[in-house]
């Protein structure tokens, strides 16, 4: 088997020694050298977060296979609270629906399963240096590419079902950006960070989503669960998108983030 095939699911029921080789035969292909191998609790087990430097940069080995991604609205159902602070962002003229289901529905990626291969993934997003489309080229010379919008998905998510990547919760009470000892300041499962700043909008190499953040969230009258849902893992951000990708949004490439990602 080669390490592209790996799955998350076998990669989970490795112990540590396996670990360790498969994180060994994975810099060894990127020419790279690993720099942690560790076990972290994630989702009621332990999961193996490995990072690995190639070029001065760090990349974490992100397991793939066939993994379920997007959010099951029909098995989730908001807080009293979100529903109330949705209500007062409608009132001020945010949202695009008349409930927060409504709202979700429009934003979050649906529903369903997909096979990725194994692949590694910058443990930090960079700025572009050109405009999106000349980006594939900027980072294939440096043996490098975008990630598939579902590849950062799963990267995030990390197998997680939940709204956000550390449950369905966030605090009502602050914005993420003002906020540094949230949940969002954690890493992900597999040792990113990610989904972290609402101001940081990272693209892949889907031009109809943003994934990441959005830009919005400190205006005024937004609302706080508004402001934290540019932060979950399906949120595909696709009204910025329609922004990014058109032409008010050609000179702003400097205000967009991408993740490289290192095939194996």
């Amino acid at each position: 088997m080669s390490l592209a095939d790996l799955g998350l699911d076998q990669w989970r029921s490795f112990e540590l020694p396996t670990a360790r080789r498969v994180a060994q035969e994975a810099a060894h292909q990127v020419d790279g050298q690993v720099t942690a191998v560790e076990a972290v609790e994630h989702l009621g087990a332990p999961l193996h977060r490995v990072r690995i430097e190639r070029g001065g940069q760090e990349f974490a080995l992100i397991p793939g296979g066939e993994v379920t991604l997007g959010f099951d609205l029909d098995a989730w159902q908001p807080t009293p609270e979100q529903a109330a602070d949705y209500a007062e962002s409608l009132d001020q003229g945010f949202g695009y629906g008349p409930d927060l289901r409504a709202h979700l529905a429009q934003v979050l990626s649906p529903r369903r399963s997909v096979t990725l291969a194994t692949v590694l993934m910058a443990v930090e997003d960079e700025p572009l240096t050109e405009p999106p489309a000349d980006m594939p080229a900027v980072l294939a010379a440096r043996g490098l590419r975008m990630p598939s919008s579902d590849e950062w998905e799963h990267a995030c998510g990390a197998g997680a079902d939940t709204l956000f990547r550390w449950g369905n919760d966030c605090p009502l009470d602050d914005i993420p950006y003002e906020n540094r000892t949230g949940p969002h300041q954690q890493r992900s499962g597999f040792g990113l960070r990610i989904a972290h700043d609402t101001y940081r909008m990272e693209l892949t190499s889907d031009i109809t989503s943003v994934r990441g953040g959005d830009g919005e969230s400190a205006c005024g009258g937004y609302g706080f669960m508004l402001a934290w849902l540019p932060l979950a893992t399906a949120n595909r951000n696709p009204f910025t998108a329609e922004f990014v990708y058109g032409p008010d949004g050609e000179d702003l490439c400097e205000d967009f983030t991408t993740r490289p990602v290192l095939t194996l």
